[in-house]
C-alpha cells in the first residue's frame, strides 16, 4: 500500500517556516532606516499597527528596537539619580545645602538650550539626545563651581559680597570660556557629522553644543544674581535666629 491510496497530494504555496515569538505565531517586519531615526520609526510603526491591525493582534519589539525602548525608559531614572548624586557631592564639598542649588541652577539652563537646539534643527528627544543631556549635567556645573568657589574664597578674605561677585566674574570669565569653547568645538564634529550612523549621533552632539552655549552665557548672569539672593535669605534667617535666642 502506498501513501497515494489513502491521501490526495496537491502542491500549493506556503510559508517556508512558521515564526513564533513569545509562544505566539508572529510576523517579523524588518527595515533599513534611511534618514529616519530609530525612535521616529518605532513611533510610526506603533501608530500604523494601532490603526490597521484587527482586534486581537498585538505587537512587540525585538532586537535593536527592543534595546532602544528599554534604554529610553531607563534614562529618566538615570537622570534623576545623576542629579541627586551631583547635589550630594556638591553639598559635601561646599559644606552647605544651599550653595549646591545655586550651582545646579546651570542644569535647567543647559536642558533649555539642548531642547531649543533640537527643536530648531528638527530633531527629537530620543535616547541619544537624552544621553547628551546627561553629559551636560557634568559639563555645565563646572562653570558654576568656578564662580561660586572663588566668591567663597574672596568672602573668606573679608571682601564684601558685591565686590566678591564682580571680581569672581572677571577673574573666572577666561577659564570658563576656555573650557566651554574646548567642549563645544570638541563635540561640534558629531553635531555636524554625516555618513552612516550620523542620524543617531547628531542629536547627541546638537544637544551638548546648544546646551553648553546657552548655559555658559546665562550662567555668568543668573548664578551670581541667585547667589546674592540666597545669601540675603540665609542672612535674614540667621538674624532672626539670633534675635530669638535671648528670648529662649
Amino acid at each position: 500500500m502506498t501513501l497515494e491510496n489513502v491521501v490526495t497530494v496537491t502542491e500549493d504555496v506556503g510559508p517556508s517556516e512558521v515564526i513564533h515569538y513569545n509562544r505566539k505565531r508572529a510576523v517579523v517586519v524588518e527595515a533599513n532606516l534611511d534618514d529616519l531615526e530609530l525612535g521616529q520609526a518605532i513611533e510610526r510603526v506603533s501608530q500604523l499597527a494601532a490603526d490597521l491591525l484587527p482586534q486581537g493582534f498585538t505587537t512587540d519589539l525585538a532586537g535593536e528596537s527592543r534595546e532602544y525602548a528599554r534604554g529610553s525608559r531607563g534614562l529618566s531614572l538615570t537622570f534623576l539619580f545623576a542629579v541627586m548624586a551631583i547635589y550630594l557631592v556638591l553639598a559635601a564639598q561646599f559644606e552647605s545645602f544651599v550653595q549646591p542649588i545655586t550651582i545646579m541652577l546651570a542644569l535647567p539652563l543647559a536642558v533649555l538650550g539642548a531642547l531649543a537646539g533640537l527643536l530648531v534643527t528638527g530633531m527629537t528627544l530620543n535616547m541619544y539626545s537624552f544621553i547628551g543631556i546627561i553629559m551636560l549635567m557634568g559639563l555645565v556645573t563646572k562653570n558654576s563651581i568656578l564662580l561660586v568657589d572663588y566668591i567663597n574664597i574672596l568672602r573668606a578674605r573679608g571682601v564684601e559680597i558685591r565686590e566678591a561677585i564682580l571680581e569672581a566674574g572677571t577673574v573666572r570669565l577666561r577659564p570658563i570660556l576656555m573650557t566651554a569653547f574646548s567642549t563645544i568645538f570638541g563635540i561640534l564634529p558629531i553635531a555636524l557629522g554625516t555618513g552612516p550612523g550620523a542620524e543617531s549621533r547628531r542629536p547627541l552632539g546638537v544637544a551638548v553644543v546648544t546646551g553648553m552655549i546657552l548655559s555658559t552665557v546665562l550662567t555668568l548672569m543668573v548664578v551670581p544674581v541667585f547667589y546674592r539672593a540666597t545669601d540675603r535669605i540665609v542672612e535674614r534667617f540667621r538674624s532672626r535666629k539670633q534675635k530669638r535666642q535671648p528670648e529662649g
